[in-house]
């Protein structure tokens, strides 16, 4: 698609000359996210405000021109990858913290803040906002709320959905609103921010997000259990999370895992059937005990040894096996596959055990970790040649067949983007899909916001 020259000429009256790259070189930087998939657009736009993003979408929607939202480009399901050209918005300049409210407990930003940039200016008033997906550092909020991603906190704290009091916004009709309160209660008509965060920027532009904070606990311990098998492992994760005493985080790895760190991080990485880190946090008073209870769950049969950090130093070398996960991915395939499916937690052994039967079927090597305490995995396929690129794609449509019939759902955080439209169907059914594309109509009657992402 090229742009009309009306719209390249409103373009230039919304945007200064420095917002608005037009150049092959700049639009070739936004062409792609982390999922590798990549689409040339034909113009990136670099708003500061509210109301330049309504001006946009009024031009973009006059001459019928995609329009696709960008935080910073780490999805890894070809969110932000503008397949129809149009008009990137890249949020990266509205990255202000308009407001920060303690004693309502609220922070009020911009889309383009990185979240690890707002959990260091919340650290010296003792709150953060707990989402915590692996790529803080660099994500935008507008991101973690367009996918509702989450991390290993989610398990006690809940992810953006639980954690965002509400939005402002610019429909695909190119008009601005309001939505969602100030408040930690309300019950005054439908609930839009919750519709909107997840919604992949397919039925609305986000310009400014009021954040639920959460004061901060004083005290944190860290705990790693190994397994003698994966199911072992599993079943102590449904023990843990059956007793009072939440963890904030409860991450497990299996086997395969387990020996690919190993071989990367030396043997600061247990090896072993399975490995569980859990996170118990709280108040110095109360942590003894909290970790006494997790503690107990975890034991069970098929338990072979559980260590207690008792130092910062420790706590590092315990977490060392889930940090040389990636890195240790890397050097085996570089076409990694990464799926974040979610069953609930009494079915997790099942979907553990029925991943290892589908790596054999296939014969295509998978590396299994995450948010256990969510019934959350991460299945990696790490595919090394075209054969196995060919088996991996049919492994994958066993993997999500797999989760549906537990009971559970295609994602847990990463979003469907492009790479899990057609299997929507499998995971929705038809009237559902009815009613979202109905929603979609609504918000953006002319389709331009973000096409060819998430419905099928």
């Amino acid at each position: 698609m090229t742009l009309p020259a009306a719209l390249l000429d409103s373009l230039r009256a919304i945007f200064p000359a420095e917002a608005l790259a037009i150049g092959e070189a700049e639009r070739i930087a936004y062409s792609y996210d982390n999922s590798r998939l990549h689409a040339l657009p034909d113009a990136v736009v670099f708003p500061v405000e509210h109301a330049q993003v309504e001006a946009l979408v009024q031009a973009c929607r006059m001459h019928k021109v995609p329009v696709i939202a960008r935080g910073r480009g780490s999805n890894t399901t070809g969110a932000s990858v503008p397949v129809n050209g149009g008009v990137v918005v890249s949020f990266e300049r509205m990255n202000r913290i308009l407001r920060i409210d303690p004693d309502n407990r609220l922070a009020v930003v911009e889309p383009g803040v990185l979240n690890g940039d707002l959990q260091q200016a919340l650290l010296p008033l003792g709150f953060f906002w707990p989402p915590d997906p692996t790529s803080a550092p660099w994500c935008s909020i507008g991101g973690n709320l367009a996918c509702n991603s989450a991390g290993p906190r989610t398990v006690k704290y809940g992810s953006p959905r639980e954690n965002t009091l509400g939005l402002r916004a610019v429909a695909g009709n190119g008009e601005g609103f309001r939505c969602g309160t100030y408040t930690s209660k309300g019950a005054t008509g439908y609930d839009v921010t919750r519709l909107l965060i997840g919604s992949e920027g397919t039925l609305a532009l986000i310009t400014e997000a009021t954040l639920k904070l959460t004061p901060k606990p004083s005290a944190l311990r860290t705990l790693r259990a190994t397994y003698r098998d994966v199911g072992s492992a599993a079943r102590a994760v449904a023990r843990i999370m059956a007793q009072p005493v939440t963890p904030c985080a409860l991450e497990f790895i299996d086997d395969v895992a387990l020996k690919l760190a190993h071989e990367h991080g030396g043997d600061s990485v247990p090896l072993a059937g399975a490995m569980l880190m859990i996170e118990v946090d709280g108040e110095p008073a109360t942590l003894d005990s909290a970790v006494d209870a997790v503690a107990a769950a975890a034991r069970g049969d098929g338990l072979e040894e559980l260590r207690v950090a008792q130092s910062a130093e420790e706590t590092r070398t315990l977490w060392a096996a889930r940090k040389a996960l990636s890195p240790a991915q890397r050097t085996i395939s570089p076409n990694k596959i990464n799926e974040d499916v979610v069953v609930p937690v009494s079915h997790l052994p099942a979907l553990v055990d029925g991943i290892k039967q589908l790596s054999t079927k296939h014969d295509v090597l998978i590396v299994t970790f995450g948010h256990a305490g969510n019934g959350n995995l991460h299945v990696n396929l790490l595919p090394r040649d075209d054969a196995e690129r060919a088996r991996a794609h049919a492994c994958l449509a066993d993997v999500f067949a797999l989760v549906i019939s537990l009971e559970g759902t295609l994602s847990g955080e990463h979003g469907i983007g492009m790479v899990k439209r057609e299997f929507m169907p499998l995971a929705l059914e038809a009237s559902t899909l009815v009613l979202m594309r109905n929603i979609k109509t609504a918000f953006d009657p002319d389709g331009i916001l973000n096409p060819g992402k998430l419905l099928p």
